[in-house]
């Protein structure tokens, strides 16, 4: 299995596209279709049937959709700039995330 130097909850900004340098959180990563969900980006229409059963309404609705995920790039805490991601050890021996452009530690 395919691991990523993001994860769900991280703060992305989107380096290629129609939303391009739209900022948002991880909403959800999709390994099988290497796509991530990001929250506020990349809305699309959707028209959905009612269902009486699940008490679901009918009507068009907003949802976002999947982005590839060479197309966003994780916003660094310290600098807030998109960044490249790097690992490190820390003194107690727990493994961390490390922006390269500032060194600063990723949570």
């Amino acid at each position: 299995m395919k691991t990523y130097r993001i994860r769900k909850d991280d703060k992305v900004m989107v380096t290629a596209g129609k939303d391009k340098g739209k900022v948002g959180k991880i909403l959800k990563i999709l390994p099988k279709r290497n796509a991530v969900l990001v929250e506020k980006v990349n809305m699309v229409k959707r028209h959905t049937k009612a269902n009486p059963y699940a008490k679901t309404p009918g009507g068009i609705i907003e949802k976002e959709a999947p982005l590839d995920i060479s197309n966003v790039a994780l916003l660094c805490d310290g600098c807030a700039k998109p960044a490249k991601v790097g690992y490190k050890y820390t003194a107690d021996g727990t493994k961390v995330r490390f922006c390269k452009k500032c060194n600063h530690e990723i949570a």
